[in-house]
């Protein structure tokens, strides 16, 4: 059985220099110019991500009240 702790967790965190280290990575990888549009993608991606999880929280809240009305419904019937 695998346990882990909370001092594992912080042994395996970037600390500050290599955040630096990873940050110069990314500029001589990409580039200046490229940063702005994966950041922009990104933002895009996250609010679709949001939209979709908020379309399915109304869907289902939507089954919900369905079928707590149907109920009461056939309880009126009875």
């Amino acid at each position: 059985m695998l346990l882990l702790n909370y001092n594992s967790l912080l042994i395996s965190m970037p600390g500050g220099t290599e955040w630096i280290l990873i940050i110069l990575a990314v500029l001589i990888l990409f580039g200046g110019r490229k940063i702005p549009e994966f950041m922009r993608g990104l933002g895009r991606g996250i609010r679709e991500f949001n939209d979709a999880k908020s379309n399915v929280k109304k869907e289902i809240e939507e089954g919900m009240s369905e079928k707590d009305n149907s109920a009461a419904k056939a309880k009126q019937e009875a």
